[in-house]
C-alpha cells in the first residue's frame, strides 16, 4: 500500500503532526507545494482553518493531484474550530476523490491561546492515529 504525506500550515502547528505521522510511518512529510509524483492509496493531507475555511493551496493541490489519490485521511489544527472535515469534504467530493470520515484534530496555539500546543501527548496520539488509519 502506497502512502504519502502532505501538509498545509502557516504556523508550523500541522507540521508537528504531519512529523509525527512521517516518524511513525518512516516516510517524509512535505508541504503541498510537493505534487504527488505517483498515485498513493492513502494520503495523509494536514491543514487548519483559516476564515473558517481551508486555504487555497490545499484545494489547488487536491484539484492537481486528484488522479493521484486514493484517499485522504485528515489531520490537523486550529485555535477554535474541531476538525476540518467539513469544507475539506467540499474539496474532496468536487474532485471526485475519497475522504475518511474519521480525522485527527487537535488545539494549536495562537497567539496566547493553547500555547505549546500542538504538545508531545498531541503528536503521540496523531502518529497512533495514522497508525491505526493505515492498518484499517
Amino acid at each position: 500500500m502506497k502512502t504519502a504525506i502532505r501538509y498545509f500550515t502557516r504556523s508550523g502547528n500541522t507540521k508537528k503532526l504531519a512529523d509525527a505521522i512521517a516518524g511513525a510511518l518512516g516516510i517524509p512529510a512535505l508541504t503541498v507545494a510537493e505534487p504527488l509524483p505517483e498515485p498513493v492509496d492513502t494520503l495523509f493531507l494536514g491543514c487548519s482553518y483559516y476564515a473558517f475555511d481551508v486555504d487555497e493551496a490545499v484545494k489547488t493541490f487536491v484539484a492537481q493531484n486528484r488522479a493521484n489519490i486514493g484517499r485522504i485521511v485528515l489531520f490537523g489544527t486550529s485555535a477554535m474550530m474541531k476538525s476540518v472535515y467539513k469544507p475539506m469534504k467540499k474539496v474532496a467530493d468536487a474532485n471526485g476523490v475519497a475522504l475518511e470520515k474519521e480525522d485527527f484534530h487537535c488545539r494549536g496555539s495562537f497567539g496566547p491561546a493553547h500555547k505549546g500546543r500542538p504538545d508531545a501527548e498531541d503528536c503521540k496520539r496523531c502518529a497512533a492515529f495514522a497508525l491505526k488509519a493505515i492498518a484499517g
